[in-house]
């Protein structure tokens, strides 16, 4: 089993940066870790949940959504198996609930469907 724990969230300015992680426990984590992707996404209100981005364990290249392009960066650490959300010049748009999800197999993107998925933490940016 996997277990996603996330942490990080809070309220902040506009301008200001935000950093969360998430990490993964559990004996599949242990096992297979090297083959996992990883994908942090939000939702929020009144708007559908929306991908940010993806990594896969093996690779240090993340793919991300237009929308935050730029401005947020993802990134494992494979040791401590957890994965990094580094955000900047976030503005009031970037107010959500922020989850990430993984999966070990098949396509590592947005538009893939995640297995496991941690609780989310809420980011609010004030104008």
């Amino acid at each position: 089993q996997v277990q996603l724990v996330v942490l990080g969230g809070g309220s902040v300015q506009a301008g200001e940066s935000l950093t969360l992680s998430c990490a993964a426990f559990g004996d599949t984590v242990n096992t297979y870790w090297w083959r996992f992707c990883m994908g942090w996404f939000r939702e929020a209100p009144g708007k559908e949940l929306e991908g940010l981005g993806t990594i896969a364990t093996h690779n240090i290249y993340a793919t991300y959504a237009d929308s935050v392009r730029g401005r947020f960066t993802i990134s494992t650490d494979t040791a401590k198996k957890t994965l990094y959300l580094q955000m900047i010049s976030l503005n009031p748009e970037d107010t959500a609930m922020y989850y990430c999800a993984a999966k070990d197999d098949g396509a590592c993107n947005i538009h893939a469907t995640f297995t496991w998925w941690g609780l989310g933490t809420q980011v609010t940016v004030s104008s």
